[in-house]
């Protein structure tokens, strides 16, 4: 049994937006409003409880190089949520290590790589001089209306894919802009402590993509559902109006 979850949690992934999860590193720490019920660290206590030993600092940072070449053995082209469990921008992530794992995404060209961080100012810094591999997609996190100014820095960066993951959407944004961004996810908060999302949000940044091109996923609605009453999040859904939404930009 613990073989067989090890296996899904390192080669498959239930995110809807992706296909499997590469976590060459893992652990972070808090620094915006999205963090308060991260979680991945919920599930890295667990695994810590466990005894897994790639978990053994609960949710302490940590480089895992043993993993570095996953994605290497993996002939099948597959789409790659790198650092699920994680920021592949933390402070301290080593930069030698940084690089091996751009080497890895490099060599192997039949993979798409998703990158999403909270530390766009750290993405930006090491991307202003580096031009991204073609198979990389780069986003941020956007969850509050006091980190916008993580879409600037974003589209300042020299990538295929530009994308924006507005999860959870604690705040309205108004129609934000999305000049040169390719993709937005948007979805709630789920868990005990899930802070509530409103339809006009979600509608505001659809109408954001409409006026700017850009592809509109709409990932779940969380704890909280369309209707404002609290349950599950499989109850809840991902229909909006009755519809759903699940573009993906185009490669």
């Amino acid at each position: 049994m613990l073989i067989k979850l090890l296996k899904i949690m390192v080669k498959k992934s239930k995110i809807e937006w992706t296909e499997a999860t590469w976590n060459p590193s893992v652990g972070c720490t808090k620094i915006s409003e999205g963090c308060r019920n991260c979680y991945a660290e919920v599930f890295a206590r667990r695994l810590q409880a466990m005894g897994i030993k790639d978990y053994e600092e609960g949710f302490r940072f940590r480089i895992l190089p043993h993993r570095l070449e996953e994605p290497l053995h993996r002939k099948k082209p597959t789409r790659y949520f790198v650092n699920s469990m994680s920021d592949l921008f933390h402070e301290d992530m080593p930069q030698d290590f940084l690089d091996a794992i751009m080497d890895v995404i490099s060599r192997t060209p039949q993979h798409q790589y998703q990158i999403l961080t909270k530390r766009a100012d750290r993405m930006y810094d090491y991307y202003i001089s580096r031009k991204a591999p073609q198979n990389i997609w780069l986003g941020v996190t956007v969850e509050h209306p006091r980190r916008l100014n993580r879409i600037d820095l974003l589209r300042q960066i020299d990538a295929r894919i530009r994308f924006i993951s507005f999860e959870p959407l604690l705040e309205d944004l108004g129609v934000p802009d999305l000049t040169d961004i390719h993709w937005a996810i948007v979805g709630g908060e789920s868990g005990p402590k899930a802070r509530p999302m409103k339809k006009q949000w979600i509608l505001n940044i659809k109408a954001a993509c409409e006026r700017y091109d850009t592809e509109f996923f709409f990932k779940q609605w969380g704890t909280w559902g369309e209707d404002g009453v609290r349950r599950s999040k499989k109850k809840n859904g991902n229909l909006l109006e009755g519809r759903r939404y699940q573009s993906y930009p185009s490669v």
